[in-house]
């Protein structure tokens, strides 16, 4: 028997992969069959038109390319910029550094504006790169907007808006990974140029499609851009769209058919009322955390996340034994701590298919734990904090009123 195995179910509160619905597996139960045929570009072009709303964009142009979210990084820098382009980029914890690392390793300049980890992206640097660049150097603001690793959202909105003061053309390049279909995304009305996200995040589906969507702004400087690509190649896709095929090479036919019912089922609920329940979410999880007596690795409330909340634990404390400890006992898998945060944080992730009584759940099973490695946490106490505020928050779910 695989010793692996445990009575029940996994409880899956990492931050990504997240529980993937049953619609969704049922979806991509089946055969392959041959992408040149009419019902594989018949689906793709629905699903290019539905993954827009996603995004919130009537203007974009989508990229569904078999890849992860890296590959989606990738390919949003090397269709738009230039080796030796000026980038400024912004280092707030892990996933943010790792995109640093692969835009340096592709031969950008990378000004790098570094934060403490728990802290959001500083847009005062920002304000006065963009006032002393009168010569427009800078060619692209690249800035995560869920920073995973610390439970860190950044306010898109802001940097937009820091851009338009100062009347600057850079393109504006934004990992969504871990908040699109989650948190409120805003592409058209942010005026974001390329934006990328992660089926195994909020879409709920397995790893495997990295999402991109190109403002017409970014279609056009990937007609100049000088950066080596092939696989990634937006010429190719659009060539394809033109043609009506779609598809440059062989997609996975199995993900095509689970993101058309990943999205079903989001329009179904409604994204505002995916977002709501995001935030419904998030607030339970920070009070529990409140009423344990420990704190959120985020400094501020204006930078709460609402798919993953970083926990931080005392100094006597192994955050890596939290981990162990959930998987180990409870059948719950939690989030380590990474990099500069490691041993310090362990994050639980609420995002994706997933409802308040299955966070409840988590909670409890969290304080257990705690109570095992010998923090003093009152049994119940951040369950029945999450509880009172769900108990009048929740809504009646529609389709069964």
């Amino acid at each position: 028997m695989d010793y692996t195995n445990a009575p029940g179910r996994n409880h899956l509160f990492v931050p990504g992969p997240v529980n993937i619905p049953e619609q969704v597996l049922r979806a991509m139960n089946r055969n392959n069959e041959d992408y040149r045929s009419p019902a594989i570009p018949a689906m793709t072009k629905n699903l290019l038109e539905d993954v827009k709303k996603i995004f919130k964009t009537t203007s974009g142009t989508p990229f569904l390319i078999p890849t992860t979210g890296t590959g989606a990084w990738e390919s949003a820098l090397t269709n738009t910029l230039s080796p030796g382009d000026r980038i400024i980029s912004f280092l707030i914890g892990q996933f943010s550094l790792l995109w640093i690392d692969q835009q340096q390793r592709l031969n950008f300049d990378v000004d790098v504006v570094e934060s403490e980890w728990g802290r959001g992206a500083n847009l005062d640097i920002l304000a006065s790169k963009l006032a002393a660049d009168r010569n427009h150097s800078i060619k692209a603001i690249c800035i995560v907007h869920n920073e995973t690793a610390t439970g860190v959202t950044n306010n898109l909105s802001a940097v937009r808006k820091l851009l338009d003061d100062y009347n600057h053309p850079a393109l504006f390049l934004v990992d969504g990974v871990s908040s699109i279909c989650a948190l409120d995304f805003r592409m058209d009305e942010w005026g974001v140029d390329v934006a990328l996200t992660g089926s195994q995040k909020a879409l709920s589906l397995p790893t495997g499609l990295g999402i991109v969507c190109a403002s017409p702004k970014a279609i056009e400087a990937s007609k100049t851009a000088k950066s080596v690509r092939v696989f990634f190649d937006w010429k190719d896709y659009l060539k394809f769209y033109k043609m009506g095929t779609y598809w440059p090479y062989t997609p996975s036919i199995q993900l095509l058919y689970g993101l058309r019912a990943a999205l079903d089922l989001l329009f179904e609920e409604g994204l505002d009322n995916v977002i709501a329940r995001h935030s419904r979410l998030g607030k339970a999880t920070r009070l529990a955390v409140e009423a344990w007596g420990l704190k959120n690795c985020t400094q501020r409330e204006e930078w709460v996340s609402n798919t993953v909340t970083a926990v931080v634990v005392p100094p006597y404390i192994d955050s890596a034994e939290v981990v162990r400890r959930a998987w180990k006992r409870y059948n719950l898998s939690l989030g380590l701590g990474l990099n500069k945060v490691a041993g310090k944080v362990f994050r639980i992730g609420h995002l994706g298919h997933l409802n308040e009584l299955q966070l409840l759940g988590c909670l409890s099973g969290v304080e257990m734990i705690l109570k095992d490695i010998g923090y003093p946490v009152k049994l119940g106490s951040g369950v029945a904090a999450a509880a009172a505020y769900l108990q009048n928050n929740i809504p009646m779910i529609p389709s069964r009123i």
